[in-house]
């Protein structure tokens, strides 16, 4: 992708990525995740990491797989949405900004909110939570499947985040969901500057398929 378009890609919103996930029936708008510190917006593949309850006859930790993340990537941790314990804290949040990590998206708790903000570093969540998760959950795998509520997300998905919340974009469908998305945009803000130049909204609309842009092949 050349660098313009690389760029206006980058910033498109999570809004306007849903409409073309919409338009190209693909799920992808993550339920309940929202902005919780640091920086609005986020985009990058995913690095996955799936939790679970503790084992009693070989307990794990909560890991130190933030070694293995590479810069600019998005940790996805899926701890099946318990608010119950973090599993990620300020720690976490400070290693990864230093190392130029995209951000973080939890489906569960999170915590230490101030020193993400501090850092600056992009953190999204279903909850947040001071009690800790160790000894109550351990790391099942890393970059394998993981789910954020009903989005299944796959290592090197694109994930992207802002004040509206998280989506996800399927690897395979990247450049066809972004292409979508930029098409789409470009319409509504003809649709915008019409309506401002004092053409009626719903002329403005039905003059640029406003109500058809969902729909496949448009």
């Amino acid at each position: 992708m050349p660098a313009s378009a690389d760029d206006a890609a980058r910033s498109l919103t999570t809004a306007e990525i849903s409409d073309a996930l919409d338009a190209l029936r693909l799920p992808g708008s993550a339920l309940g995740i929202r902005h919780v510190a640091g920086a609005r917006k986020l985009m990058g593949p995913a690095f996955t990491v799936r939790l679970v309850p503790i084992s009693q006859d070989a307990p794990g930790t909560v890991g130190d797989f933030i070694d293995d993340v590479p810069p600019g990537a998005v940790v996805v941790v899926d701890n099946g949405g318990r608010p119950d314990c973090t599993v990620w804290g300020g720690i976490l949040s400070q290693v990864a900004a230093r190392r130029g990590v995209g951000g973080t998206v939890v489906y569960g708790a999170c915590r230490d909110i101030a020193e993400a903000d501090a850092a600056g570093y992009a953190l999204y969540a279903s909850a947040s939570f001071m009690r800790t998760g160790k000894d109550r959950v351990q790391v099942e795998a890393v970059n394998g499947p993981v789910s954020l509520g009903d989005v299944r997300v796959m290592p090197g998905d694109l994930v992207c985040g802002d004040a509206d919340g998280v989506v996800v974009v399927p690897a395979s469908r990247v450049e066809e969901v972004l292409a979508k998305a930029l098409h789409t945009r470009e319409r509504e803000q003809r649709i915008l500057d019409a309506a401002l130049d004092g053409v009626p909204l719903r002329e403005a609309r039905r003059q640029f398929g406003y109500h058809t842009l969902q729909r496949p092949g448009h």
